[in-house]
């Protein structure tokens, strides 16, 4: 698949388990963008043990692209990461299969990567047939303690550059190189949550940008894999793990001791309003915590080798700082 502007290419990468209708339908707009945009692409879907006829149906309809069969389900962060390792080309799209993006979307987004700082961008995601906003300019709220604590914000981003905490997994258009020399996405989060924001605070943290594009639109058809196969519990248990690994991973001195006696005092108030999950959830994260303690250092020491190590702390600020009294697209 090739397109006009050589200097230029994407590897987009759509991770999927039983998404076959997702695929049929919205695939053509996906190339209809590609083509649009005169680079030189290649799709690459790794499928996550689909037991429906997704594999068959790709190898059918589309030969050109890059199916990746996968013997067993390993959740979003090992899927994604086999569609990484066979990419190619200067630029990876990471997109979910329910997303569609408008057919102008890398017009907008391509020109960030001008800069020789940029890490990624994404764009607006609308809900599909309707004018609500799903996601937005990650804005991190003031919490002293909480990293994953945001709100999504529709900054206008028309002659100005605007930053974003974290690239949402859905629709985010990175440079390749930082991506492999970042790891891909960290597995210790698999099947599911939190892995984008961690990767994206690992990019900031080594020097690089990430940014919000208000005019790069894709939309979000309703699928909810995860709640489909997935019981609420489980998905609680998940969820609560993953943002303990994100603190732990991300918090340093002072903020990380009193996060940590956060959690210790918390773990008592848990049992009295009954979420046994949360004894689950810690658990695991306890079990987990060699590698875990281990995936740290080594990252913070490849970075200041290799790159440099800016604290979450200061990347916070440097973003509100940024983001002070810009305005919003209200659309």
């Amino acid at each position: 698949m090739s397109g006009k502007n050589k200097h230029l290419s994407i590897s987009v990468i759509i991770p999927n388990y039983n998404g076959r209708h997702l695929l049929e339908n919205n695939l053509p707009y996906l190339v209809s963008a590609l083509n649009r945009s005169g680079c030189l692409y290649e799709i690459i879907i790794p499928d996550d043990a689909s037991t429906d006829d997704s594999v068959p149906f790709l190898q059918k309809n589309y030969p050109d692209i890059i199916c990746i069969p996968g013997t067993h389900n390993g959740g979003f962060s090992k899927n994604i990461n086999r569609g990484i390792a066979r990419a190619s080309m200067k630029l990876v799209m990471l997109l979910n299969s329910d997303i569609i993006p408008d057919e102008d979307y890398f017009e907008h987004v391509l020109p960030y990567f001008n800069h020789q700082d940029t890490f990624g961008v994404m764009g607006t995601i609308m809900q599909a047939n309707s004018n609500h906003i799903a996601e937005a300019c990650k804005f991190p709220s003031a919490s002293v303690f909480k990293i994953n604590s945001f709100k999504d914000v529709p900054f206008d981003s028309a002659n100005r550059d605007i930053y974003t905490l974290y690239l949402s997994g859905a629709n985010a258009l990175v440079e390749r190189k930082k991506l492999i020399a970042l790891g891909s996405f960290n597995e210790l989060f698999s099947p599911f949550y939190q892995e984008d924001l961690d990767l994206s605070l690992r990019a900031w943290e080594c020097g690089w940008k990430c940014y919000y594009e208000d005019q790069a639109v894709c939309h979000h058809l309703v699928s909810a894999t995860i709640k489909k196969h997935s019981t609420r519990k489980y998905i609680k248990i998940i969820s609560t793990r993953n943002k303990l690994q994100l603190h732990y991973l991300h918090l340093d001195g002072f903020r990380l001791y009193a996060w940590a006696g956060i959690l210790v005092a918390s773990l008592t108030i848990r049992w009295a309003l009954g979420h046994f999950f949360y004894y689950k959830a810690t658990g695991l994260f306890i079990k987990n915590f060699k590698q875990i303690k281990k995936y740290k250092r080594d990252f913070r020491q490849t970075a200041k080798e290799q790159f440099q190590f800016i604290p979450f702390t200061a990347i916070k600020k440097s973003i509100m700082q940024q983001l002070h009294n810009k305005p919003v697209n209200n659309g």
